[in-house]
């Protein structure tokens, strides 16, 4: 019998393993997808997540309210969406661990621990990803007690642009935390600035995502790892997971495995879609909160187009942020200090992208000229948890792996989207000093940041999981992904989702020794 096995390798899995496996534990983890293999395909524009066979609507999740249609999709794969992330690795900011009413409301979300709890994990995570930045210019940085383990890479022609427009409207913009390896000498590819980078596996291997930078390494120290693994059913017998059942999907057969203890870190849509397929939110006092007070952030890239190529060397320049509007801005719509939240710069985004988001009157019209024009920056709000921004079971449909279907309803409040309208009037005024003239906003839609459907709390009540990341009512099962976070922020949030999860192996690895 494993010690534990641990269902699904983003980075709660991930993180969680690398715990465990160091402390020695014989360690099991499953993982739907398949490794994505790397090297100049990569590079090609079509290998956009979006056009890859790692990016499944096996078990499509059906979204309400529609939005570009009623199905969405998932990422399955060794490293999960991080493969194809753009390695950005944000601290919560210290205040982002008491969110006032403006953000809590009616929820009763709150958080069990503070940052001077997670600090250290934070430091761990960012050693393991090998994460460069340099906060001393942050007006919002929390207290480190290391320095980031590498320092930012040179900036780019336009962000040079982007940071003189910046500091002549008097904001403080400072290099982002990026999970990529630019050093030339420690036996790896550094990254050459290709723009295949965000939305795209790295070719070379110098994006640290999970696969690269963890799983691999563990591998190597004993972890097993079971691909092409389904999850479908979490067997409970009194207040123990006795048995994980997963469809094998090479072998087309139901297979089952037992540990001592069960981890799931499948994501902020799968985990709370497995718990209730398992029906083990009738073992919890918080049974009602499982899947819901879904968060995903209020979000959209900002794009400026320029009568001059902003970026005519083609190159990564997802170098800058500013978060002078994280904490309030007195001059917003006359209500004194209102929190909005971050703006990023990001990279010219490839002309595939830009076509597919397109309304459908450019379908037929050459883009690639006019996406070189533009430049652009990434706006983040705060979105609050409400009990009815939710996933919930559909039993009369299945997947073809057995597992009934999933309904996912959210939608943003007021004040979300009053948040989101003020940081891009205030992304566009930075755009303008790069020289762009017209602009194009594009809200996010997708639920790359999903958060908060299996959350911690102190209440029993309320907060499916204690501060530990146990889920009450089962002893031997934790839950580390992003679902188990009670509220959003506003970064990105898959340094906290991996700080939380080192945090909770790191306690049971010790109570276990005890």
């Amino acid at each position: 019998m494993y010690d534990a096995l641990i269902i699904g390798s983003g980075f709660g899995g991930a993180m969680a393993a690398h715990r465990l496996v160091h402390a020695g534990w014989r360690v099991l983890l499953l993982e739907r997808g398949g490794w994505v293999p790397r090297g100049p395909a990569a590079r090609d524009p079509s290998a956009t997540y979006i056009y890859t066979p790692y990016y499944s609507k096996e078990s499509a999740y059906r979204i309400f309210p529609s939005v570009n249609g009623s199905d969405a999709g998932s990422i399955f794969c060794v490293g999960g969406p991080s493969v194809f992330y753009g390695g950005t690795s944000f601290r919560f900011r210290q205040e982002d661990f008491a969110p006032g009413p403006d953000i809590v409301g009616q929820s009763g979300a709150a958080w069990p621990f503070g940052y001077d709890a997670l600090e250290p994990y934070y430091g761990e995570a960012e050693r393991l990803l090998g994460v460069a930045g340099d906060d001393s210019g942050d007006p919002t940085r929390p207290p480190r007690s290391a320095p980031y383990p590498f320092e930012p890479p040179k900036l780019a022609a336009v962000s040079h642009r982007f940071r003189d427009s910046a500091l002549e409207l008097g904001l403080h913009p400072f290099p982002l935390p990026i999970a990529i390896n630019h050093a030339s000498d420690n036996g790896r590819r550094a990254c050459d600035a290709c723009r295949q980078c965000d939305t795209y596996a790295c070719a070379i291997s110098a994006k640290n995502d999970l696969a690269v930078a963890v799983i691999a390494p563990l591998i190597r120290r004993g972890l097993d790892l079971r691909t092409d693994m389904a999850v479908t059913g979490l067997v409970s017998s009194g207040s123990r997971i006795t048995e994980v059942q997963a469809w094998d999907r090479s072998a087309r057969r139901t297979v089952s495995f037992a540990a001592r203890h069960v981890i799931l870190a499948a994501g902020a849509l799968a985990s709370p879609h497995l718990l209730l397929a398992s029906r083990l939110e009738r073992a919890n006092a918080a049974g009602g909160a499982v899947g819901a007070y879904l968060t995903r952030h209020c979000g959209a890239m900002v794009f400026g187009f320029c009568n001059d190529r902003p970026d005519p060397g083609k190159v990564f320049h997802k170098h800058l942020a500013v978060l002078d509007y994280y904490r309030g801005d007195p001059g917003t719509d006359g209500r004194g200090a209102f929190r909005l939240g971050s703006i990023q710069q990001i990279t010219t985004p490839p002309t595939i992208l830009v076509k597919a988001g397109a309304p459908s009157i450019f379908a037929n019209i050459p883009l690639g000229g006019f996406v070189e024009h533009l430049t652009g920056a990434l706006v983040l709000a705060e979105d609050e948890p409400r009990a009815g921004n939710r996933v919930s079971i559909d039993w009369d449909r299945r997947d073809p792996t057995g597992l009934p279907g999933l309904d996912v309803a959210h939608s943003y409040t007021a004040r979300d989207e009053q948040r989101r309208k003020g940081l891009v009037r205030r992304a566009r005024r930075i755009l303008r000093g790069l020289g762009a003239w017209s602009f194009y906003t594009h809200h996010i839609t997708t639920f790359s940041h999903a958060l908060g459907t299996v959350r911690m709390g102190t209440d029993a009540a309320s907060a499916p999981l204690d501060e530990w990341c146990r889920f009450r009512g089962i002893d031997n099962l934790r839950v580390v992904d992003g679902s188990a976070l009670p509220t959003s922020s506003a970064v990105n949030p898959s340094l906290t989702i991996a700080a939380v999860a080192l945090r909770s192996a790191d306690q049971l690895a010790r109570e276990e020794s005890a």
